[in-house]
């Protein structure tokens, strides 16, 4: 597995105004949108094109356009929602399916409640969007069930993450072609598996609590 941790001074300034308990839930989400933009341009770096011939207004020249099947975008719901235009403003003609989990108050482990996916993904370059890799229980099954779909290439971001959620995510992927792209490495967890620092919840944050 191959692990990405961004040191860019304008991701670092974004998430220390994304982790501030004051920030208002508007400027949060634009925050998180902006975040995962930074991110996909590093997460896209191998992204699979094929050679094109374009014709410009003085000559004929190649390029390149995204090879089909075309790259899917899963957000992970709720959270990954928030991060999900972010990335579609980097890979607009990508398409998008998305996975909701759930994770236990008690046992900290993820169920998954609803999945849109295509059932073949063979030949497919997955994009799986998730805030937080806190215990990497969420991420970890996601990857696994986009594996066993067909997809060959997974690659996961995730705005911030911890030491715990990374093991848990190499122990899970073994040698499958996975990357992990983080906007930063928290220290870890605490008793109630939250990132620490972290931000709070992410889910919370970006859409309020519903009653």
């Amino acid at each position: 597995m191959e692990i990405f941790v961004a040191k860019h001074p304008l991701i670092t300034h974004k998430l220390s105004v994304l982790r501030d308990k004051n920030t208002s839930q508007p400027i949060f989400k634009q925050l998180i949108e902006e975040i995962m933009t930074l991110l996909a341009y590093e997460a896209t770096r191998e992204v699979r094109v094929s050679e094109i011939t374009v014709d410009t207004p003085v000559a004929t020249t190649t390029g390149v356009t995204l090879k089909t099947p075309l790259p899917l975008v899963v957000p992970i719901l709720r959270a990954g929602l928030g991060m999900l235009e972010g990335m579609m403003r980097l890979v607009p003609t990508a398409e998008v399916g998305f996975l909701g989990m759930v994770r236990s108050e008690e046992t900290h482990q993820p169920t998954t409640y609803a999945e849109r996916l295509p059932q073949n993904l063979t030949g497919r370059q997955c994009f799986v969007l998730d805030p937080m890799l806190a215990t990497g229980g969420s991420l970890a099954t996601a990857i696994e069930f986009l594996f066993k779909r067909g997809a060959d290439d997974v690659t996961a971001i995730c705005v911030l993450g911890t030491p715990e959620g990374v093991k848990q995510i190499q122990k899970t992927v073994g040698d499958k072609k996975v990357k992990l792209i983080l906007g930063a490495l928290d220290e870890g967890l605490n008793e109630q598996a939250f990132i620490v620092p972290g931000l709070g919840d992410a889910g919370d944050r970006l859409y309020g609590t519903a009653v």
